[in-house]
């Protein structure tokens, strides 16, 4: 009796999440935010530029903490590399922008591309 595992595909609602955080702890960043949450998917790019605005004045630590608990999916990392190639980055570039290690990039590009 061979059991199938199921692959889980559900994400949690970021535009509710990050509504709510803006509204009821960041109600001055609303204007900033208002473009992204306007869209009706929210990619993983675009909740890391939301991310850096609403908790950019948190500080390095929290920003560093955080970076240790982000994944991605295969869509997501194939944006990152269409990001990259689009702009024309290097990896320490790319890196920089998104908080990432060059070596995560190099690898994504190893096996994605």
């Amino acid at each position: 009796m061979d059991q199938q595992i199921q692959k889980v595909t559900s994400r949690p609602d970021y535009h509710r999440i990050y509504s709510d955080i803006i509204k009821l702890k960041y109600p001055e960043k609303e204007r900033y935010c208002q473009h992204l949450l306007a869209t009706q998917y929210l990619s993983a790019l675009d909740i890391i530029q939301l991310n850096n605005i609403i908790f950019s004045d948190l500080g390095k630590e929290n920003l560093i903490f955080n970076q240790k608990h982000r994944s991605y999916d295969e869509s997501t990392i194939l944006q990152i590399l269409d990001y990259q190639k689009k702009n024309k980055l290097s990896n320490t570039q790319l890196a920089n922008k998104l908080n990432m290690s060059r070596n995560t990039i190099a690898k994504y590009k190893k096996i994605y591309l």
